[in-house]
Parts: C-alpha cells; sequence; structure tokens
C-alpha cells in the first residue's frame, strides 16, 4: 500500500518542479539578458547558470521525436522518410528509408529496448544502418497511456509481436536487438524456426543482450538476484493514476527505473552537471547543449506492464530460463535447438557495466543446430554499453561489421549459398 501510493506522491512532486523549472528558468535568462544593468557584475552569470542548470533538471520531459531528416551516403544527402507501418496498442512499428536505397536494400527489423527509455535512444543506430538499409524499429507505448481494455503484456505477447512484424517486413529480413530485447529477439527466431516460418530473419544480430547473465554479472545482475522475486512484486509494482488513459493499469514505472540507473553511477552524472554549469558559466554553449541533449533522451523514461517487467526479472535474471533451455512461449518450449539456418553476430562492450562480457556470447552456445559458420563474435574494445550502439565508435568500428554481417548474408543467399527463408 505504501509503494502504491508512491505514483501520486510523485505526480504531486512532478508538479511542483515543473514550475520551479519555469520560474528558475525565467530567472535565469533575466539575470542574463543583455539589456540588463547587472547581468555583467559580480556572481550573476554564476548565479544564471546555476539557474540554467536547475531548470534543466526539473523540467518535464515528453516522448523525444527521432528527427531524422536527412541521411548522408556517400557524400550526398538524401531525405529521410518516416511512417508507421503497423501500430498496436503496445508499439508502433515505425518504417525509415530515403530515395538513395536500391529496390534490393536489405530490411532491417531494430528491435529497441523496453527497459525504462524511449526507441528514440537508438536514434543514432537508425541513422547509422539507414544508410545502407530499410530499417523497422520497434517504437513502444507508455503503458501508462494504455488503457486497460486493451489487455495485458509480458514476454509472450512481446515475442509475438516481434514475429508479426517479421512477417509483415517479409522473407529475408534482418534482425538487430540492442540489449535487454536480445532475449525475446533470439526465442521469436527459435519459435519461427520449429515453425518452419519462412519469414525468420537471415541473420540476427544481438548487441549487449543479457542472454546469459551468470556469464560476468554485473550490478544490474546482482541487484536482480538480490531479493526473491515476490519482493519486486510487492514493492516496485504501482498503479498508474487517474490523470493517464492507463488508469488502474500496474506498471513498474519510468522514474524509479531512471533513478536506479541513476543512483547506479550518481558521482558520474553529478560531475556531468557541474560540467555542464562550467560550460554555461564560461560561455562554450556547444558542450553545455551537448550535455542537455543527452539528458533530455536520458531522463525521458515511460513506465513498463508489471507483468512484463516481472516475467522479465524472473524468467531473464532470476531463472535464466532461455539459456538453460527451459523457457516457455505461449505453452510450449522454445527449442533454440531448431535455429539452422539464421545467421547470428554477437557483439560486446569491453566495458559493458549493465551486460557484462559473455552474457550476450552465451547466444552461440545455446544454438547447437546452427553451422559455426553462421556464428559470429565481436567484442568492441574500451566500449562502455551505450557505446555499443550510439556515438563514434559505433559509426566508425562496430556498424561496419555489421554492414559486413548483413551484406554476406545477403549476398550468400542470393546466390544459393545459403538457403533463402521463402
Amino acid at each position: 500500500m505504501r509503494f502504491a501510493l508512491l505514483y501520486k506522491a510523485y505526480e504531486i512532486q512532478r508538479s511542483m518542479l515543473n514550475a520551479g523549472s519555469a520560474m528558475a528558468s525565467m530567472s535565469a535568462d533575466m539575470l542574463g539578458n543583455p539589456r540588463n544593468p547587472l547581468s555583467g557584475f559580480g556572481g550573476t552569470q554564476m548565479l544564471a547558470s546555476a539557474l540554467e542548470v536547475f531548470a534543466h533538471a526539473a523540467a518535464p520531459r515528453a516522448k523525444p521525436a527521432f528527427g531524422l531528416k536527412t541521411v548522408t551516403v556517400g557524400g550526398k544527402a538524401h531525405a529521410v522518410n518516416e511512417t508507421v507501418v503497423i501500430h498496436k496498442p503496445f508499439c508502433d512499428l515505425r518504417m525509415f528509408t530515403h530515395d538513395g536505397l536500391g529496390p534490393d536494400a536489405p530490411r532491417l527489423l531494430l528491435v529497441a529496448p523496453m527497459s525504462g527509455h524511449y526507441a528514440t535512444l537508438l536514434r543514432g543506430t537508425v541513422e547509422r544502418m539507414l544508410e545502407s538499409c530499410v530499417v523497422y524499429i520497434t517504437d513502444w507505448a507508455d503503458a501508462k497511456f494504455v488503457p486497460l481494455e486493451d489487455g495485458r503484456f509480458d514476454l509472450d505477447e512481446y515475442i509475438d509481436y516481434l514475429i508479426g512484424f517479421l512477417e509483415y517486413i517479409g522473407p529475408g529480413a534482418h534482425m538487430m536487438a540492442v540489449c535487454q530485447p536480445s532475449v525475446p529477439a533470439l526465442a521469436a527466431t527459435g519459435v519461427m524456426a520449429v515453425r518452419d516460418n519462412p519469414c525468420r530473419p537471415l541473420t540476427l544480430t544481438m548487441m549487449g543482450g543479457p542472454i546469459d547473465t551468470r556469464e560476468s554479472p554485473t550490478a544490474v545482475n546482482d541487484h536482480a538476484i538480490a531479493r526473491p522475486y515476490v519482493w519486486f512484486k510487492h514493492n516496485v509494482i504501482t498503479t498508474v493514476p487517474v490523470n493517464y488513459p492507463g488508469a488502474g493499469r500496474q506498471v513498474y514505472p519510468g522514474f524509479v527505473q531512471l533513478a536506479s540507473f541513476m543512483s547506479m553511477n550518481l558521482g558520474s552524472h553529478m560531475m556531468s552537471h557541474y560540467g555542464l554549469f562550467k560550460h554555461l558559466v564560461q560561455g562554450d554553449g556547444e558542450s553545455a547543449d551537448s550535455t542537455k541533449a543527452f539528458y533530455d533522451e536520458y531522463r525521458a523514461v515511460c513506465d513498463m506492464t508489471a507483468e512484463f517487467y516481472l516475467q522479465t526479472v524472473d524468467v531473464v535474471f532470476q531463472t535464466h530460463a532461455l539459456p538453460k533451455g527451459e523457457l516457455v512461449h505461449q505453452g510450449i518450449l522454445v527449442d533454440l535447438a531448431a535455429i539452422k539456418d539464421t545467421a547470428i553476430l554477437c557483439i560486446e562492450g569491453e566495458r559493458d557495466d549493465i551486460s557484462g562480457i559473455g552474457q550476450t556470447k552465451a547466444a552461440l552456445k545455446v544454438t547447437p543446430g546452427l553451422p559455426d559458420k553462421l556464428k559470429k563474435y565481436h567484442l568492441a574494445p574500451e566500449v562502455g554499453h551505450y557505446g555499443i550502439f550510439n556515438g563514434s565508435r559505433w559509426r566508425s568500428a562496430i556498424a561496419p561489421v555489421v554492414d559486413s554481417w548483413i551484406e554476406a548474408h545477403e549476398k550468400a543467399a542470393k546466390s544459393g549459398k545459403l538457403k533463402v527463408v521463402r
């Protein structure tokens, strides 16, 4: 009952902070205005910078837009076309393309994490892969905006959504899962293989995913096993308040997930905000804007359904059902040994503090029916969790590995060296 009131308390606090943020922002603008005769004296600039940092930290954050207008390929800019091709209660399937792509361009289903952040966290991933592929991405809904009459959503539904999306895209598509969705993506591939589904993916790339969290456990893994399943059920699940369309739905709130991640690296986040303060004092607008952009994305969070969150804690982190061959989907055991022609690429970051080294690579061990020539492992040196799929090292060192993997199997399938799923 005590935690059930947390969402209401959070809403009250959020309203108060919204007002405080607006007041701080107006005060910072007034103090920094060149028409203000005091703007250049004493600690006025320092006070204005401090107020701006507070205003930014306390400001409300809605769902960000992808905002991809153009993509540059071979020195030529192409306009990006973004459309929603499938709308489901818990997910929109978005398609990104441009006129520089040929009719035979690879089709890639990019599976975004459902872990408290929006799919826009993968904006840089979409942008880079869009250079050579038609990119589809799972844009997961914020559970507090999904009415109760739209039903439940757990790991079974997640897997079914992925299968449905692959069937929409059609035979010969590729799939890439970033972090959390590596488990349902691999499971969906296994389910489709058992059914001999012609739309099973030609390749599956998994990046920083918790396939087997018994390998190199991290602080995230330790937190998930430190308490029994029932503790999570009674202590982190709450009810959506009446001011949202999903009123009455049981959820794991995004603000709780954000607080958990922030606390893991509190010192780093404090130094980032201190750096933002210094950039503002020194008038370094470019560096300040870069820090703001990161936190605008990082602090935009969404809720997960209680059933999905609790099932993930149970089967992924506590019982390790998938690597032990015990995961059940819609009442049927998931048989990963049935995967025989989906080429699997596993990518890990050397400095990943969320999914430890070996957790994603485990996928290559639990697919005994897949020939070694269809398996590949890549360890990205000096790369942390977010660097696997975003930033300069992703663009220059990791994405080319994915490009080569997709291209090689596209060519092999078209030349008949691999069985094309038809």
